[in-house]
């Protein structure tokens, strides 16, 4: 009997030893968000590799496609053009004719894809999206809503957050992908570069936006903030590109920079940054980071607000997971379409830049 008990004694040891041991060990691998995504990082105290961005001034339909004939070569097949085609009549996303042009000259046969939203509006559903798309002039090629009919998911490599992504049934129709993106300033990311074009514009609008956006059983849909939901956002972004290969590409048009997203709509924050012109590359995070680092190049004056919307979400933290996911370099050679191809600074690049003023669609 004083054996039977003796090792009733014991098993109930080792079965309160299993269970802190699994308690502990559930705890040690529940994600921590990283930090100092209010943080900006100078150049010469980056590290690694180098990348290759384009630069051009020119703001039109002939340097959208000067600037993605540089980038091109592996895009390839069946093509989607990942746009940000805005809210009715939204005042700041990239024109329609630009667009247009690119697509019949360089990708003839190639779809826009989007996908719906999270927030209930005008392009919640897949019918109140494309009566959107009719008003805002995207009637000139098919515009694919990708979670129309379905979703699939997308493994995350390395990811801390998520084995796996969302995203709609139809992304899988492509075989390569154009992040098309309006470089702006955004109301819980900071700014919304390709990162953002591709981690939420491809994450079907029921699902995965819900993965990234909000804790399960919280009553505000927006919860995840800063670090947290730059990391989500950007393992979205690593399932789609990681898809790809190399058959994906980016141009990031930095025009018309509210500090608002093109979500917003008519209901964007007035721009008060000045224009800059359009970059082009092969590599995500290179270009993400050179838009960043052109806007720090600018005055004070210049970038006040910008600067402030990036740093008060702590946005930068889209930079640094990026480099740590191994998505590409934070540092980059910048060449000067405009000028022969030659490498220049971002201070040149934004030198004597002029005042905003409002300009046509």
């Amino acid at each position: 009997m004083k054996t039977i008990i003796k090792c009733l004694i014991l098993l109930a040891m080792c079965n309160s030893m299993l269970i802190s041991c699994g308690s502990k060990k559930t705890a040690e691998e529940k994600p921590v968000a990283g930090t100092d995504g209010n943080k900006y990082v100078p150049y010469e105290e980056r590290t690694g590799g180098e990348s290759v961005v384009y630069f051009t001034r020119k703001l039109s339909a002939e340097g959208l496609i000067a600037a993605y004939e540089k980038v091109n070569g592996n895009i390839t097949g069946k093509v989607g053009v990942k746009l940000h085609t805005g809210e009715p009549h939204g005042p700041n996303i990239i024109p329609r004719e630009w667009v247009k042009a690119l697509m019949e000259k360089d990708i003839k046969g190639g779809n826009i894809i989007e996908t719906n939203t999270y927030y209930e509006g005008d392009r919640y559903t897949t019918d109140k999206h494309r009566e959107t798309l009719k008003v805002n002039g995207w009637t000139f090629c098919p515009v694919d809503i990708m979670d129309e009919e379905d979703t699939v998911t997308l493994p995350v490599k390395g990811g801390k957050w998520f084995k796996k992504m969302s995203v709609g049934s139809h992304l899988k129709n492509y075989n390569s992908m154009v992040a098309l993106t309006h470089f702006k300033g955004h109301t819980q990311g900071g700014f919304g570069g390709s990162n953002k074009n591709i981690g939420i514009g491809c994450a079907d609008g029921r699902i995965g936006k819900a993965w990234i956006h909000t804790t399960p059983g919280q009553d505000d849909q927006w919860d995840i903030k800063e670090e947290e939901f730059m990391e989500r956002m950007t393992e979205s972004t690593k399932s789609v590109i990681d898809f790809f290969g190399k058959h994906v590409t980016y141009v990031n048009v930095m025009r018309n920079m509210s500090v608002s997203c093109d979500c917003e709509g008519v209901a964007a924050e007035p721009v008060v940054t000045p224009n800059v012109g359009i970059l082009s590359s092969t590599d995500i995070l290179a270009i993400d980071q050179a838009c960043v680092d052109l806007i720090y190049a600018m005055t004070a004056d210049e970038h006040k607000a910008m600067v402030e919307r990036i740093e008060t979400r702590h946005g930068l933290r889209q930079l640094s997971y990026m480099k740590e996911l191994g998505m590409g370099n934070n540092r980059y050679k910048l060449i000067d379409l405009d000028n022969g191809g030659k490498e220049i600074t971002v201070a040149e690049a934004v030198k004597n830049l002029k005042p905003f003023v409002t300009t046509g669609k």
